[in-house]
């Protein structure tokens, strides 16, 4: 599953690097939690968590069946 979730994260990475963030995938475990941190722009940004959810967590959901919640690190 940690090769999808980095290929997926591929897909997602140039919107958030357009506004000068990015996100770097840290793990995922076998509960199906993939931890990311949130980098550039986005590691500041006042809406960083509804990136996370509602744009990286609910498209890796969709291509991964799997992947139950994304969670940001530090």
């Amino acid at each position: 599953m940690e090769e999808q979730v980095k290929a997926a994260l591929e897909n997602v990475r140039p919107n958030l690097q357009a506004d000068g963030g990015d996100v770097e995938f840290v793990s995922v475990n076998e509960d199906g939690i993939v931890s990311v941190r949130l980098t550039g722009k986005c590691g500041h940004c006042p809406m960083s968590h509804m990136t996370l959810k509602m744009g990286i967590e609910s498209y890796l959901k969709k291509e991964i069946p799997q992947v139950k919640e994304v969670v940001r690190v530090e």
